[in-house]
């Protein structure tokens, strides 16, 4: 999901030269003179962006449509290993992953961190929030996910039209923007879409867990709004982040009635669902902390654990965020499997972390080995759908090319493509999954299967375990699991 690094100072820093001073003042200065330079758009028309929201140019001048071109190309707008059509293990390529952009990260990133003002502008930005810029990033959207070859995008209210100062006033900036989403869109599809409950000053206390009443409805309303135009839109998909949905001490917080306001909230949220015919899946983006200090959807079997308290568990799966998993102390695939395995997994969010970055940090997944893990799961899960592939992943801070956009979405593809064609080696070749079934064949027997059946009671296994005396436990042989793994990499 989004977050929001406002631009911040450390004031405890001790000047001890009046020099160094004046450069830090010089510099802030600068800073602020490089935020308020106008942007152009580079209109083939020559057609300025004003207040107009009929500007049509070509967004991605040069940019042909990304093609595979296999792993001899040195061609960086180009796939080597995400081939769309291919079949692996009875699936096309693309229907393994359904991916899709994030309208939040690709057309509203700036590249601002808390320690550093905004780095991006891109040509199209006229340096407002208008709708007429709102329209213009729609427009954008759709010939970046044409180009790249992705059927599916994701978005927050707030991400693609401009607030109000009243709630009727956001919902019409909304419906105008979405009318002609839906315009462009085309054959394109909405993953998800998703309500915006953390940036603004109301919701500092939380949104469904705010101590406020009144804030409690807003969120409500927002939501019921948000629900409408994903409806409208197609999308597969509604997703609930509790970005402030915790707390920061329990000095000063009922965590019991907050949990059942939650859990009254996600009802209300199921039975409109249904009210108004939406047939996409309901999600939850567990996350343990970041902004709050504590979030109540910590992670995977924390929030699988509330929906079985409330009764949700049939109504909800888990959108699964991997730089979420490494927050919470686990790793990508250990939350996929736990999904996996209470029946929830939905949806990825597609991306990592730096393990030397206490924060999250939102980058495009890279890395081999945790493509294959993550793909391992997903074909044991038989597929995602209606679920996909977002990438909630966003360009490094000094990245600042149109051009690096689709590097890093290509890149992102490839990986996850190799994952799944290391994957698909593994399972082919079946000496992991041999490994694993010689690991526990002791329960392959008659009495190992009265122990899962829930037959064998503790005088049956005593008598058992005197008979057989001392045992020799077998090795668990996790360097030749891992020899195996890295075999396919």
């Amino acid at each position: 999901m989004r977050k929001f690094q406002p631009y911040i100072y450390h004031k405890s820093m001790k000047m001890k030269a009046g020099k160094l001073l004046l450069l830090l003042l010089c510099l802030k200065a600068f800073s602020y003179a490089v935020i308020a330079t106008p942007q152009t758009c580079p209109a083939k028309d020559g057609t300025a962006c004003g207040d107009s929201d009929d500007w049509k140019g070509e967004f991605f001048p040069g940019i042909p449509k990304i093609k595979y071109e296999g792993l001899s190309s040195k061609n960086p707008l180009a796939f080597k290993w995400y081939n769309a059509e291919e079949e692996i293990l009875g699936k096309k390529m693309k229907d393994w992953f359904r991916f899709s952009v994030a309208f939040w990260h690709t057309f509203r990133g700036t590249g601002s961190d808390p320690f550093g003002a905004p780095t991006k502008y891109w040509p199209w930005e006229d340096g407002t929030n208008s709708l007429a810029m709102a329209k213009r990033r729609m427009r954008a959207n759709f010939e970046f996910i044409d180009k790249l070859g992705v059927d599916w995008w994701c978005f927050h209210d707030r991400d693609i039209a401009p607030d109000g100062n009243t709630l009727e006033e956001a919902n019409a900036n909304l419906d105008e923007v979405v009318a002609l989403a839906k315009e462009l869109q085309g054959k394109k599809k909405v993953l998800w879409g998703t309500a915006q409950l953390f940036m603004h000053p109301r919701y500092m206390h939380g949104a469904a867990t705010s101590s406020e009443l009144g804030v409690y409805a807003y969120a409500a309303a927002q939501v019921k709004k948000a629900m409408e135009v994903t409806h409208y839109l197609g999308g597969e998909n509604y997703v609930f982040w509790g970005g402030r949905e915790g707390y920061q001490s329990l000095l000063n917080t009922d965590m019991e009635r907050e949990l059942n306001h939650l859990a009254r909230f996600f009802e209300a949220a199921v039975a409109y669902k249904k009210k108004i015919g939406f047939k996409g899946t309901l999600l939850i983006e567990p996350k343990p902390q970041e902004p709050t200090k504590h979030q109540y959807d910590w992670d995977a079997a924390t929030t699988s654990n509330f929906l079985r308290k409330y009764g949700l568990i049939g109504e909800f799966k888990l959108n699964i965020e991997c730089n979420h998993a490494t927050l919470s102390g686990h790793s990508c695939h250990h939350e996929l499997e736990t999904a996996r395995i209470n029946g929830l997994l939905g949806n990825i969010d597609a991306n990592t972390g730096d393990p030397q970055v206490g924060w999250d940090t939102d980058q495009f997944l890279v890395d081999i080995q945790e493509a294959t893990m993550i793909m391992l799961s997903v074909i044991k899960n038989g597929g995602i759908a209606p679920g996909g592939f977002n990438f909630d992943a966003k360009l490094r801070r000094e990245s600042t090319d149109v051009e690096d956009l689709f590097i890093a979405h290509i890149f992102g593809m490839d990986t996850m493509a190799r994952g799944l064609r290391n994957a698909a080696k593994l399972i082919e070749n079946g000496s992991l999954a041999e490994l694993v079934r010689k690991r526990y064949q002791s329960f392959d027997t008659e009495l190992g299967a009265l122990v899962e059946a829930g037959k064998a009671d503790f005088e049956m296994l005593e008598k058992k375990a005197k008979e057989w005396g001392e045992l020799k436990v077998a090795s668990a042989k996790q360097e030749l699991a891992e020899m195996i793994l890295q075999s396919v990499l």
